[in-house]
């Protein structure tokens, strides 16, 4: 079939056009800058301009596809609460909106476990949890709006996918803030690290996506994880071995670390300053809270089980498959 993806250029959405394309689907990716079209093109889609403030424009783009996928969105670390409102839940609504206009059948749209945190450890929590929009995290706040705009848009079908902490080959944001981290000399484990949490394989997450959009229910979420929690701390290490890092041993109280990111994202909005703070709150929650996520619905709806085992996606990265 005809389908418009959103953030083909990103993680997420590069991985979802080559999966789409070697299943013989037409793909059509926004494209936002010359690199962005160059960045699709070589997936395999056919880059369309426009932008995600452009509503005009991003129907042009979907027009006369059955079926798109949005993954563009704010997801760095920098950034001001009212970028990441403008960017994820502004974007977010225009990309509903042109989709519907243009004829589009369905939607899926990927979340995040993020639009569930607010600083407290989340425990094998499901769909069912509330969404939290008014998290002091912006990232968070901006994910909780964007879905909740989603799941209640009508003139088309929407299912969201929430994967968490997504990593694998070709990541742009956890490793590579976890090595310059190490490296700056700024990480260190925030009580322990011990904690478990779950993560997301990129082709977990492709599997999630192609199921949702096949078998999803309109107006629901799903879930969808690597299959089994992992211990932070062992997890974050051999992520960093893959790229020739030892261990660090540096250690901070939970306490005193969510304190500092508190204090920083409050200076920085602030005083308006560029780039990110040297700690923030998102960073924080994720390093230093348990994040356990129940997939049972994804299981039991799409029949997702996952297709790549943290074993075999640490042996990639590593260059040893």
């Amino acid at each position: 079939m005809d389908v418009f993806v959103t953030g083909g250029s990103g993680f997420v959405g590069g991985a979802l056009i080559r999966r789409l394309v070697a299943e013989g689907h037409a793909v059509r990716a926004l494209a936002r800058s010359e690199r962005s079209a160059s960045a699709v093109a070589a997936l395999g889609a056919t880059p369309v301009r426009g932008d995600l403030g452009d509503v005009d424009s991003l129907r042009a783009a979907a027009r006369g596809a059955e079926l798109a996928f949005h993954s563009a969105a704010r997801a760095t670390r920098v950034g001001s609460r009212a970028e990441f409102l403008l960017d994820n839940v502004d974007g977010t609504r225009a990309v509903l909106t042109a989709c519907r206009d243009a004829g589009v059948r369905r939607l899926v749209h990927v979340g995040s476990e993020a639009a569930l945190r607010v600083g407290k450890p989340l425990v094998r929590v499901d769909e069912t949890v509330p969404l939290q929009p008014d998290s002091p995290a912006a990232y968070a706040a901006s994910k909780a709006r964007a879905e909740a705009e989603v799941l209640g848009f009508t003139g088309l079908e929407t299912v969201v996918l929430r994967p968490c902490m997504v990593w694998g080959k070709g990541d742009t944001t956890i490793l590579p803030e976890l090595v310059s981290a190490v490296r700056a000399g700024r990480f260190a484990w925030i009580g322990g690290g011990r904690h478990l949490v779950d993560a997301t394989h990129i082709d977990n997450v492709v599997e999630g996506l192609v199921l949702a959009a096949a078998k999803g229910r309109a107006g629901e979420a799903y879930f969808v994880t690597d299959g089994h929690p992992v211990v932070f701390r062992e997890f974050a290490t051999k992520l960093l071995a893959t790229q020739g890092i030892a261990e660090p041993k540096r250690s901070m109280p939970g306490g005193v670390a969510r304190g500092a990111a508190a204090a920083a994202e409050t200076v920085w909005e602030l005083l308006g300053l560029r780039g990110a703070p040297p700690v923030d709150r998102m960073s924080v929650w994720v390093s230093g809270q348990e994040g356990t996520i129940d997939i049972s619905k994804a299981r039991s709806e799409l029949g997702y089980a996952p297709v790549r085992s943290p074993e075999s996606g640490l042996a990639e990265l590593g260059g040893r498959e």
